[in-house]
């Protein structure tokens, strides 16, 4: 019995692996890469909250859509709607500034070295409480968390909050509260 369990796990990761550009639409790098300090994976910069910039530093074209890794460095209070990701687990690594988090109806406040988990379909929310911030973020699987960003940066100063939820729905997100209330 042990040995029917083995191969038939053994098989279906053998097909998972090798159908990860059915799944996510490209495959995996097959060679590492270094980033220096202040690079981005594709020499390109989202802009969110003014001047706040989010770097692709592992992309999920490098991973075969499995992960994205992401820093970002806020030049301002605040942060986004309350929503969710139906589809993706998320994690923030803490490297400057206070952040406050909500993780469905709990909320934590997060200083330099802090890591927060949030599980796909948690509603959570974080918000930079210092007038500067940076963390990494990471999206496990990819989904369209890349492309985003970009729309974000994208949108013009004169869009509407409708224009802001399209996005979240166009991205597989959704809105579900305010952004944290930051003093």
């Amino acid at each position: 019995m042990q040995r029917r369990k083995f191969l038939t796990t053994a098989t279906v990761a053998g097909i998972l692996a090798t159908s990860a550009k059915s799944l996510f639409g490209y495959t995996a790098a097959k060679v590492g890469f270094v980033l220096k300090k202040g690079k981005n994976r594709f020499n390109e910069h989202t802009m969110l909250i003014g001047n706040s910039p989010v770097d692709i530093k592992v992309s999920g074209k490098d991973t075969g859509g499995a992960l994205t890794i992401s820093e970002y460095t806020g030049f301002a209070k605040g942060g986004p709607p309350l929503h969710i990701h139906p589809l993706q687990d998320e994690v923030f690594y803490i490297l400057e500034g206070e952040h406050l988090f909500q993780l469905g109806d709990r909320q934590f406040h997060l200083k330099q070295g802090d890591t927060v988990f949030i599980p796909r379909n948690t509603p959570h929310a974080p918000a930079q409480l210092s007038e500067k911030g940076k963390y990494l973020f990471f999206f496990t699987p990819s989904g369209k968390m890349e492309d985003f960003f970009r729309a974000l940066s994208a949108l013009k100063k004169d869009a509407t909050s409708a224009d802001a939820v399209k996005i979240f729905e166009d991205h597989d997100m959704k809105i579900v509260g305010p952004p944290l209330s930051v003093k």
